[in-house]
């Protein structure tokens, strides 16, 4: 049996769990839904849990809801996944412009659709830079809003191990191709938990080879639109009036001394915390960490 017919996107909780010694008394409640946010789009999220969402995640360009699925078993509360425009289950655009300025109201629309009273908005690198746009133009939905290694200061040299990957290979000859090149630009984390995050992330082809499940970097060259684009969101920074926490992974260089410095500038009371042992996907290093983490600040 292939990877691909083998696959079921509600199977692996318990692999999670057990490769961060969470408990394991059964599998979560976890569904998938669909809003339509307009224009003919629609985007898909994870819903965990029955109660009404606490917390609505954003993942990071070229990833899917499913980056967050440790965080989500070590939380144990209600909330809700999002997959980005062009990501995961969403529709792809036809103009391929998934910056933080086109996004921010379809995810809007999504969370006023899913998850109404969340308490906290996450979002990590271009999640993170959509929650800082939507945080900004709709306050009424972001009472509490977490940045997970990002801020406006981001560029090209910053970025440069992000846009490598995301420059590759549209299409792979065979799962294990395209499971070596994810353990090739990440170092830190397991190969069992990065084989979970391909198989939530790629698809297999009719003709045998994979292809990943977001809207393809070279489609948006071919448009003449970079791999990565960059937005200035510094002056939305200011406009945050919600509680603001960054955390800043230990072992990245997305976030630098400077981009602290204004943020803090910008948001006099924006919290800081540095996670050890964390490289820019914190959620996939430390997601025990980062639950306590996003815990404590929602409780606060």
């Amino acid at each position: 049996m292939s990877a691909a017919a083998a696959y079921d996107e509600f199977s692996m909780f318990e692999d999670n769990a057990t490769e961060v010694g969470l408990p394991w008394s059964g599998p979560p409640n976890v569904r998938r839904e669909s809003v339509d946010v307009g224009g003919g789009q629609h985007l898909s999220a994870l819903v965990w849990g029955d109660g009404p969402p606490e917390i609505v995640l954003l993942h990071g360009g070229g990833q899917n809801a499913h980056t967050w699925d440790t965080v989500a078993l070590a939380l144990a509360k209600p909330l809700v996944a999002i997959d980005l425009p062009g990501h995961g289950h969403s529709d792809w655009r036809d103009d391929h412009d998934y910056s933080p300025l086109t996004s921010a109201p379809a995810v809007a629309t999504a969370m006023r659709a899913l998850a109404p009273g969340a308490q906290l908005l996450v979002g990590m690198s271009l999640g993170g830079m959509t929650a800082m746009r939507v945080a900004a133009e709709f306050p009424e939905l972001v009472p509490k809003l977490a940045i997970v290694d990002v801020t406006p200061g981001v560029d090209e040299t910053k970025a440069e191990p992000i846009i490598a990957f995301l420059s590759g290979p549209e299409r792979f000859e065979s799962f294990d191709e395209i499971l070596d090149r994810t353990v090739q630009f990440n170092p830190t984390r397991t190969v069992s938990s990065l084989r979970r995050g391909v198989l939530h992330n790629a698809k297999e082809l009719d003709d045998g080879s994979w292809t990943w499940r977001y809207d393809p970097v070279r489609a948006w060259k071919e448009i003449e639109r970079p791999a990565v684009a960059f937005v200035d969101l510094w002056d939305d920074v200011g406009r945050i009036k919600a509680p603001m926490l960054l955390l800043r992974g230990g072992l990245s260089g997305v976030v630098s001394d400077d981009d602290i410095a204004e943020v803090k500038r910008r948001k006099p009371d924006a919290e800081v915390v540095t996670v050890e042992g964390a490289g820019h996907s914190i959620q996939g290093d430390q997601p025990v960490e980062l639950a306590r983490l996003l815990d404590a600040f929602l409780s606060a």
